[in-house]
């Protein structure tokens, strides 16, 4: 029972991890990334579907990205679902292809952009944090039923707190790298 206990908590932390990833990929630096845009939805034929099921996303050069779609009439809405994103973008519509130059940031903007990544940085650390509790006050709940010893419960908290030291660990590295990421001209 501890032992799906911790594997349940390791579990949560790693989802963690992956939701602190997706969400600094979506902080943009300035350099073209194709998963810029994962996030954009597209009204196709009633229903909001996610861009890279109506078009290939790849890049241009380092500042552009070029989004060309499967089918033609998509365009123009492909163009308003990345211009009303909360990316800042402006497309550029060039035949089949939409052209989206990616504008230099400057200072205070990166600035303000590591601001946004540590707020997420200490979200994550947050919820890893929560996890652990959660974790913890599930053994001690298995203590007061009698179905595990007191030293089980001391073994398997130290556990825990290595795993959320490790997890944290990991969202300090993905924060510091970002941050490098983000100061590069």
């Amino acid at each position: 029972m501890i032992n799906e206990i911790k594997t349940d908590a390791k579990t949560r932390m790693d989802k963690c991890i992956e939701s602190t990833i997706t969400q600094m990929a979506k902080v943009r630096t300035g350099r073209a990334h194709p998963s810029l845009l994962d996030t954009i939805k597209v009204p196709y034929y009633g229903s909001l579907t996610p861009l890279k099921q109506v078009a290939s996303v790849s890049i241009g050069d380092a500042r552009t990205l070029n989004v060309s779609v499967f089918d033609r009439t998509m365009i123009a809405a492909v163009e308003k679902a990345i211009m009303s994103s909360d990316l800042g973008l402006n497309p550029m519509s060039a035949g089949a292809t939409i052209r989206i130059p990616l504008p230099a940031l400057t200072e205070e903007r990166r600035k303000d952009l590591i601001k946004v990544v540590r707020a997420e940085a200490e979200n994550s650390r947050i919820a890893v944090r929560n996890v652990r509790r959660d974790a913890n006050s599930d053994i001690k709940a298995l203590e007061k039923e009698k179905e595990c010893t007191e030293d089980d419960v001391r073994r398997s908290e130290d556990e825990v707190q290595k795993c959320t030291d490790a997890h944290i660990k990991r969202i300090d590295e993905i924060l510091a790298a970002k941050e490098k990421e983000l100061m590069e001209f």
